[in-house]
């Protein structure tokens, strides 16, 4: 058998590694992963624009010989069909390499352990130059500028990342970034951030990371409901629906927190924890579409750092797709979550069909298609109809009819979506309002049955103490 020898074009291959997709906040959060791995419990990041772009990442976890360090910055350092242990959330040992590469052209680590330093660097300028992957051993001298380098010698123990050449982002536009990433890290080791969990402190350029548990499981509006367990394979798999509070339940600035930048109807979907930190977040996988009726439904999965198969997650933790087996049991949770996310709308969308209100609106179904019609039966309107003449009643009736036609409910829904508590109705009729209201009606002259039904009414049942007051008072 003859073979020849093929080496890659490195030059290519260096474009191909360094577009694998990753955002900086992602990328971050793959450095980040190491560090938890190696038992840090504190984290430091400085990114900055000035004089040039560079991030800066710092731990005080178990750190790395000469001979670890090396091995940490090959390429595919580790199998990924071997067990890990329960703590790592690395797999293919490629993501301290390629979330870098994805970021800058120059990735320097500095390490520490049995009270030595360590330093390697990959130059992806000088590799394509010398088109050979050849690691360089920097001068120490070179990086004692650094302003976490003091920092890291005083430590018993730890690594320093470091990204330069940074050729992604403009300067102008990285402090947008910081934002983005403090945002995400917050949301995807919030568990590690937690005190009753695991105390890990992460800072952003000095500044301390705040929780942020998507699930807002302390407030007492929040539905938990019951974990279910799925075995399969040897493998257990824990999931845990929540239902949030309904804007009705919560502040104002307790509802857009929990909204994210994103919006709850972006938010809706299943949370896919592995070994505690989250992964993909934000999607049904297809079995149900996006709506506003569901957006207070998210559900928790957690899972062990040897499902990955099963979830299709890829290189950069941000994607997954669980397997056929898998969707039949999420889409059984699913749909029964989707009762309880659903009933805070529900409710409120039932009180039209309410039989006890006489209301303002009906709702009509024809060929399956729903409509909103003004209730002719009111008996202010079968008033006002009987006081009309025809000329007049064909006018209100055509006014009618387009104020039916012409309900604004894109902007409604919109407005519902984005301001819910900016929306307030029914302010627009105060107790002054009703009270000179049901004056005006004692002048029309209203008889007994018509005052029984005028109580049953959405204007009157609202206030009722103000019409038993006003209204029966000389009836």
């Amino acid at each position: 058998m003859k073979t020849e020898r093929v080496l890659p074009n490195v030059a290519n291959f260096i474009q191909s590694i360094r577009d694998v997709g990753y955002t900086f906040e992602v990328a971050v959060a793959d450095i980040l992963d190491n560090s938890i791995s190696a038992d840090a419990n504190e984290i430091k990041i400085l990114a900055l624009s000035h004089p040039k772009l560079t991030v800066n990442i710092l731990d005080n976890g178990s750190g790395m010989d000469e001979k670890e360090l090396i091995e940490a910055m090959r390429l595919a350092s580790k199998n990924p069909n071997l067990q890990r242990a329960k703590k790592e959330l690395g797999k293919f040992g490629l993501g301290l390499k390629t979330a870098s590469f994805s970021q800058c052209k120059k990735l320097t680590v500095i390490s520490k352990k049995n009270n030595k330093l360590s330093i390697r660097q990959w130059d992806l300028d000088y590799i394509e130059k010398q088109n050979e992957w050849l690691l360089i051993t920097p001068e120490m001298n070179d990086y004692t500028d650094n302003p976490y380098f003091q920092e890291l010698q005083s430590m018993d123990s730890g690594t320093l990342v470091i990204w330069e050449k940074i050729d992604r982002y403009k300067k102008d536009r990285f402090s947008s970034k910081i934002d983005i990433l403090i945002n995400h890290l917050s949301l995807v080791f919030h568990r590690f951030l937690e005190k009753n969990f695991n105390s890990l402190n992460i800072y952003v350029n000095e500044n301390k990371l705040k929780v942020f548990n998507p699930f807002n499981p302390e407030h007492l509006a929040t539905l938990e409901k019951k974990t279910e367990i799925i075995r399969f394979l040897d493998h257990k798999i824990e999931v845990t629906p929540y239902i949030l509070p309904h804007h009705s339940k919560v502040s104002k600035k307790e509802w857009e927190y929990y909204a994210t930048n994103d919006g709850y109807t972006k938010s809706q979907g299943f949370y896919l924890y592995r070994e505690n930190r989250l992964l993909i977040y934000g999607t049904w996988w297809g079995l149900l579409k996006p709506s506003d009726a569901t957006k207070l439904v998210r559900i928790k999965i957690d899972i062990t750092n040897d499902q990955d198969e099963l979830w299709g997650i890829d290189v950069k933790k941000s994607t997954a797709n669980p397997i056929t087996e898998l969707k039949q049991d999420l889409k059984r949770i699913l749909d029964e979550s989707i009762k309880d996310g659903i009933k805070p709308y529900s409710k409120r969308a039932k009180k039209i069909e309410d039989k006890t209100t006489i209301n303002f609106w009906d709702l009509a179904i024809n060929d399956k298609k729903i409509y909103f019609k003004i209730n002719k039966e009111h008996p202010i309107y079968k008033k006002l109809e009987n006081k009309l003449d025809e000329n007049i009643k064909i006018l209100l009736d055509i006014y009618l009819k387009s104020l039916e036609h012409y309900i604004p409910l894109e902007a409604i829904e919109y407005h519902l979506q984005q301001n819910s508590h900016s929306i307030s109705q029914k302010e627009l009729l105060s107790d002054n309002d009703i009270e000179e209201l049901i004056r005006q009606l004692k002048e029309v002259g209203m008889d007994k049955d018509e005052i029984e039904k005028l109580l049953k009414t959405e204007i009157f049942k609202d206030k009722k103490e103000l019409v038993n007051e006003q209204l029966l008072s000389e009836n």
